[in-house]
């Protein structure tokens, strides 16, 4: 298990014999200075004024109890699912409160944005609404569901680039040069104010919530939420925990939160696209940095087996961005940081994930479960050592999926085969049941997983 990488904040929690804990009515006590983050950019008035907004225009998603994670954690656990958003994720709360906001004058320019998925429809969907005109630039790699879907909602598509960077530079050059307006992802405050929407839901649907988790990119769902969860918790005269959550390959905010200052990384790479984000936005920096409690990474491999997780036991398709919060609660990390929670809601960000995509993580999310099982033998190339194979695995009740089966290559030997067998497993004991049974009868599998 890799280490924990967490940044924790001073936010005292009141105790569970405390009347934060208990739920005691609303009081009156919390003058508007009082509240926490009062001196941010974005504050609760804003969020509230955003919902209006956004009023008939998106899904107020629901809430699903997870009685699986549940038992994993002692504790209730609750799903918020913004999958099921219009558009496939919360994006559109953010963008479309930025573009309602602008000018008779700016949305005649018509808005211009860079994104390779979630952003590119939440401005597409948005900008429809709106009767505003709408370029996207993305990558020349994008999977063809988030093109055509983003080509659905009416926005012109311009491909460029390799990567997501080279994309944002073009939008910002045909911005200045067109005088579109451009509308950034999450560094803005009427995008912050749009995500933090969700964070009114949530106290709503979950009145005893005392722990809230849900994945960073840029920021900016996380900081909207922070400051909604955070001010209108502290109106009821209680706390409420916030957690961060990155995946360890694209983690800029714990070295940024560490410095107090912006740290760019290099070489994002991670299945979970929707939050490769390797510079922290200002904005929402800013408020992470006085709101959020904690903030911890969890593995490529935790990652995949809580998407798998969330399609077997809650029937979700999550995108590998989306199931960061689920992914942190397997991996143990609340208890990582001694937190011992009652009433949890994950947030499940994004269910756009692309198909080919999906059967690249669940292989490895089912490899990393010991339940995908792929094993490299050295046989003597004569009649029957394949069937000989083949019983010994069918003696141990796993699955044959694929075989590779060759004769020449420059580690062979003349009379050698090498094989390459796929199998499916019930997890670790039977996997390590299958190699002893291959052993007990002179062979020497190599576990290719």
């Amino acid at each position: 298990m890799p280490q924990i990488d967490q940044i924790q904040r001073q936010t005292p929690m009141t105790s569970p014999e405390g009347s934060a804990a208990g739920g005691d009515a609303i009081t009156e006590h919390h003058a508007p200075q009082q509240l926490p983050g009062r001196h941010l950019s974005v504050q609760l008035e804003d969020i509230r004024a955003a919902r209006e907004l956004l009023d008939g225009v998106i899904v107020p998603t629901a809430m699903e109890h997870s009685r699986a994670l549940g038992r994993m954690m002692d504790a209730t656990v609750h799903l918020k699912c913004e999958n099921l958003q219009r558009a496939g994720s919360f994006k559109v709360r953010g963008a479309y409160v930025r573009m309602a906001r602008l000018s008779a004058e700016e949305k005649e320019r018509g808005v211009v944005a860079a994104s390779a998925g979630n952003h590119a429809q939440g401005v597409a969907l948005a900008a429809k609404k709106l009767g505003i005109r709408a370029k996207i630039y993305m990558p020349r790699g994008v999977a063809l569901p988030k093109l055509a879907a983003t080509r659905d909602h009416g926005a012109e598509v311009i491909l460029h680039g390799s990567n997501v960077d080279e994309a944002l530079a073009e939008a910002q050059d045909y911005a200045s040069e067109s005088g579109a307006v451009f509308i950034h992802p999450f560094n803005n405050t009427d995008v912050v104010a749009g995500q933090g929407t969700i964070g009114l839901e949530i106290l709503e649907q979950v009145p005893d919530v005392d722990t809230v988790i849900m994945g960073i990119g840029g920021g900016g769902l996380l900081a909207g939420n922070a400051v909604a969860i955070k001010q209108e918790a502290a109106r009821q005269g209680r706390e409420v925990r916030i957690i961060g959550v990155q995946a360890e390959n694209a983690a800029a905010y714990p070295p940024s939160l560490a410095a107090d200052a912006l740290v760019p990384i290099k070489g994002v790479r991670t299945i979970a696209d929707g939050i490769a984000v390797g510079r922290p936005g200002q904005i929402p920096f800013e408020i992470i940095k006085d709101l959020v409690d904690d903030v911890v990474t969890v593995s490529e491999d935790a990652i995949a087996q809580a998407l798998i997780f969330l399609m077997e036991r809650s029937k979700m398709v999550v995108e590998p961005a989306g199931a960061v919060g689920v992914a942190a609660l397997m991996e143990g990390r609340l208890a990582g940081l001694g937190i011992e929670p009652r009433s949890i809601v994950a947030l499940l960000s994004g269910g756009n994930i692309d198909p080919m995509l999906m059967l690249k993580v669940i292989q490895r999310g089912l490899s990393a479960a010991n339940r995908f099982l792929t094993v490299k033998l050295m046989l003597k190339d004569r009649p029957g050592e394949l069937a000989m194979i083949s019983r010994i695995i069918a003696e141990t009740d796993a699955n044959v999926t694929g075989v590779d089966h060759t004769r020449i290559g420059g580690a062979l030997s003349m009379g050698d085969v090498s094989i390459v067998i796929n199998m499916e497993t019930k997890g670790e004991e039977h996997s390590a049941l299958v190699l002893n049974s291959l052993r007990a009868e002179g062979y020497e599998p190599i576990v290719m997983n």
